[in-house]
């Protein structure tokens, strides 16, 4: 697996990290108790998923140059909303694609640089 696959695995661990992270807010807005076990439970797994991709993001940053590699970060633009719809039916405005187009188009240009 090269280093850049890895990267792309770490923007995606972030980014399900983030619906995470939504999940125990919504758990913990229906509770009101961050010790309800569906808040916790959530808020646990985003912070341990966040830990172990911070870890693999120091190994990469040992093998490709930030400048390099950090583009890749913008597909969380991406990736988020996405997520945040099959998860909660958050709703898309027009928009929403061009962005994800000029982001996409962004990342394409900076990576080959």
């Amino acid at each position: 697996m090269t280093v850049y696959a890895i990267a792309v695995l770490c923007v995606v661990a972030l980014a399900v990290g983030q619906i995470l992270f939504k999940v125990s807010a919504a758990a913990l807005s229906a509770s009101s108790s961050l010790f309800s076990p569906k808040a916790a439970t959530a808020l646990v797994a985003a912070m341990c998923l966040y830990g172990i991709t911070s870890v693999a993001w120091v190994w990469i940053l040992q093998k490709v140059e930030l400048g390099r590699v950090y583009p890749l970060m913008a597909l969380a633009f991406v990736l988020v909303p996405i997520g945040s719809h099959l998860v909660f039916g958050e709703r898309f405005q027009a928009q929403y694609f061009i962005g994800v187009a000029l982001i996409m188009l962004g990342i394409i240009i900076a990576v080959r640089a």
